[in-house]
């Protein structure tokens, strides 16, 4: 296992096609599990023994002190879009995440592995004055984090990721008329990122239920990299570099903080509601004069989130041990194209399959619809339907065999 993810840091699949990713620094991802996306991106008061939640680093104190877990998550998309009458078709998926958690101590658990933080993957063009364009960006950003979470008092538990983030993006532009033009900027990061979380939970009912609040904290920091434009045209056949900067104190990360809470009935059934805030209109974000419009801004990002999961009976039937999830979200996201900003919102539903006794691993699938559009103008109207498959290996590194 250690091995693919070695592998997976430098061959990471593309599973992102939107023109919308080709803004500031792409498509934002919330570190959520396949579990999560079936519940509709829930997590910040999420805790159990048998789940990775990057979410927030405050569960990993809970981790069942006799396993070691691989959570490995696959994600299909099917993208139909709209623009002015003209509709288009893409498909698109890959590897999304790798991640694993595991016991160090008593009250204290690890966690490390490879989530995206954003992606950009787009590609059209058309027509236009005496030739023709053709526009495509791709790349992201990724996070290799390692956290630790630790419950010092009882019901409470507080943690942190500590990541290293890297990655390219490029994004093109080539015009065909009399020359053939061609101008690319590209941006590359090698720096670090940090989240800390808190978590405490209330057992109620003489402990049937548990009522659980969650609370994450990532600080506002300047993005470390370099950034550059290349343009060229046939008719002079020079290349040449426009706008090279060093991005430290020129491109930021926003405060972002996260919310959640979660009731659990009789050990059955969970409910949780989130809430985001990134105040994105405060990061600087410095674009390439002649690349992108001078006047390109961000808004702040919110997004809402209510997800539930069923597991009817963990003892007994295979049907009683499955667990039956389903969520729907609203994202406000950070991105606005000449005054309109980028919405989405979707619904999305899952089913954890537990694989035969002795092994606990679980395969989730998942199945989510999202809506995405601008307003108040609709400039690009996108459906998807994507469809996640998540396998969450519990290993029993630390299960001692009896001698018979």
């Amino acid at each position: 296992m250690l091995v693919v993810m070695l592998g997976v840091i430098t061959v990471q699949a593309q599973i992102v096609t939107t023109p919308y990713s080709k803004m500031g620094y792409g498509m934002l991802n919330d570190n959520v599990s396949s579990i999560q996306r079936s519940m509709g991106g829930v997590g910040y008061a999420m805790r159990g023994g048998r789940i990775v939640n990057v979410m927030n680093p405050a569960s990993y104190a809970h981790v069942d002190s006799l396993t070691f877990l691989w959570d490995v998550g696959i994600d299909l998309s099917n993208l139909w879009s709209k623009e002015n009458g003209n509709k288009g078709y893409n498909f698109s998926g890959g590897l999304d995440y790798l991640t694993a958690q595991f016991k160090i101590a008593k009250r204290l658990g690890g966690s490390f592995g490879l989530v995206p933080y954003s992606q950009v993957g787009y590609t059209y063009g058309g027509e236009i004055e005496g030739g023709a364009d053709s526009r495509s960006g791709s790349g992201g950003f990724n996070q290799l984090y390692f956290g630790l979470g630790y419950e010092p008092l009882k019901n409470l538990s507080l943690g942190f990721n500590f990541a290293y983030l890297f990655g390219t993006t490029a994004n093109t532009t080539q015009i065909f008329s009399v020359s053939t033009s061609y101008f690319e900027r590209t941006m590359k990061i090698r720096d670090w990122n940090a989240q800390f979380g808190v978590q405490y939970s209330l057992p109620i009912a003489k402990g049937r239920d548990l009522l659980t609040v969650g609370l994450t904290y990532q600080p506002k920091k300047s993005f470390h990299g370099e950034t550059w434009g290349t343009s060229f045209d046939s008719q002079d056949s020079k290349v040449d570099t426009i706008g090279y900067t060093k991005m430290g104190g020129k491109f930021e990360q926003p405060t972002s903080i996260g919310a959640g809470l979660s009731y659990v009935f009789n050990h059955k059934l969970t409910i949780e509601a989130d809430y985001t805030y990134q105040k994105w209109s405060g990061a600087k974000y410095q674009p390439i004069s002649g690349f992108e419009s001078e006047t390109m801004q961000f808004d702040d990002r919110w997004k809402a989130a209510l997800g539930m999961q069923f597991t009817p009976n963990k003892r007994g039937s295979y049907v009683g041990a499955m667990s039956f999830r389903a969520g729907v979200f609203y994202n406000h996201d950070y991105m606005n194209y000449n005054g309109n900003n980028v919405r989405d919102y979707g619904v999305s539903v899952g089913v954890g399959l537990p694989t035969p006794a002795p092994n606990k691993t679980t395969v989730n699938l998942g199945v989510e619809w999202r809506h995405r559009e601008t307003s108040p103008v609709h400039l690009i109207t996108e459906n998807y339907l994507n469809i996640t498959l998540g396998v969450n290996f519990n290993e029993m590194w630390f299960w001692k065999s009896r001698i018979r």
